[in-house]
């Protein structure tokens, strides 16, 4: 899920949504929601479903107008985690469609007999696979990012294609979840009819991550709870770039403010969405950055380029937490970790089991709609797992 290169701290986000009961035998009170990529040696039956609610299997792609695997070893893959609800009767598995520069949902979605062709196809492929429902991962509606096709007319046409798509599902004897990935950032909203598509969708998944990336000019949090304030970052090369941004779009009324998960959540409950509509986001990766200067230990400077645009979690835990080249801090505004090196002059932005535990009862606390991450295979196979961390969480309410 990699998602639109901006390098500004804009604000957050609006939605609306209704079912996801929780689980029954656990009695828990949030749902789990995992993306997951399989890798080439990924066996299903090992993996740690009893800690998810839901499974989202990624990505599937509009090819020709309808839903397809890309991957024809993926159908296989599917089958075979779909076969562990034998043994997780309540979980839910789900696909998702999309992705980052995922293209052929404008063309999808510009007219009505397009729409029902590819309509038609997701029927036949949940029927096909016995699954519990589909995410839209479109990146993004209006948006021609990563050179995808984009109208402005995608803003009517996503808002037509949804309700289709739910009238459609909705015949189905399996009851059916039809949930969306969206940015975490305010501006996407206007490129969609936001409180219309919410009428036939069933939850939100909000991407509150890669708030930082790897084109960014300054090193800062990719994935921050806190509600970090323009002053937080006083006297920063971050806070000049973001004014000199300012100066240049020339609208005084832009609020330049980081993004962080409790800033959106905020934001949306005041456009009226209900709590229990919106599901945060981690990430079981990180952002780094190189030629980063040791005043404020990193945090707020400018970088010379990526270090590496994305790194697994497994691999952050294996190589660079217990490097002792690098420090881990702890930003008590943002309610985030990272790591930095003096000697390297790299900074890594991520999440780790303080972070997850935090947001994990961030949710709870506000009664959410639940926690989600991309993706499980990221996670460290130690017993002390991300996903472990908000399970043992996710039973603390």
């Amino acid at each position: 899920m990699k998602h639109l290169q901006h390098y500004l701290l804009i604000p957050l986000l609006s939605i609306t949504c209704s079912c996801l009961s929780p689980t029954k035998p656990q009695e828990r009170s949030l749902p789990i929601l995992a993306y997951y990529v399989p890798n080439q040696d990924d066996h299903p039956e090992a993996l740690v479903l009893d800690q998810l609610t839901h499974i989202i299997f990624s990505f599937t792609k509009v090819i020709d107008g309808e839903m397809k695997f890309r991957n024809d070893e993926y159908g296989e893959k599917l089958k075979q985690l779909v076969a562990q609800r034998k043994n997780h009767p309540n979980l839910k598995v789900m696909v998702a469609c999309g992705g980052w520069g995922a293209d052929g949902f404008s063309d999808m979605v510009y007219t009505a007999e397009n729409r029902a062709k590819f309509v038609q196809s997701v029927v036949d492929f949940i029927t096909q696979y016995d699954l519990d429902g589909i995410d839209i991962d479109w990146e993004y509606p209006t948006i021609p990012a990563a050179g995808t096709m984009a109208r402005p007319e995608d803003k009517q046409n996503f808002t037509l294609f949804m309700k289709s798509l739910r009238e459609a599902l909705d015949t189905l004897k399996r009851k059916q979840i039809i949930s969306f990935a969206t940015p975490g950032y305010t501006s996407q909203y206007q490129n969609m009819e936001l409180n219309a598509v919410m009428n036939y969708v069933d939850y939100i998944n909000l991407m509150t991550y890669d708030q930082r990336v790897a084109s960014a000019p300054f090193a800062g949090h990719h994935t921050a709870l806190g509600w970090i304030k323009a002053e937080d970052m006083k006297d920063t090369p971050a806070l000049a770039a973001v004014m000199k941004k300012k100066e240049e779009e020339a609208e005084e009324d832009l609020n330049f403010e980081p993004q962080s998960a409790e800033m959106i959540v905020d934001y949306l409950i005041k456009q009226g969405v209900k709590p229990e509509q919106i599901v945060i986001g981690a990430a079981f990766y990180g952002r780094s950055w190189k030629g980063i200067s040791p005043e404020n230990n990193g945090l707020y400077q400018a970088t010379k380029g990526p270090f590496k645009s994305s790194i697994a979690y497994h691999e952050i835990r294996s190589d660079f937490e217990t490097n002792t080249n690098y420090k881990r801090y702890w930003d008590s505004v943002a309610k985030a970790p990272y790591l930095y090196s003096a000697i390297d002059s790299v900074f890594i932005s991520y999440d780790d089991t303080t972070s997850v535990k935090l947001k994990t009862e961030f949710a709870l606390k506000e009664k959410l709609g639940g926690i989600m991450f991309w993706q499980l295979s990221h996670d460290t196979k130690d017993q002390n797992s991300l996903l472990n961390a908000i399970y043992e969480a996710s039973k603390n309410n």
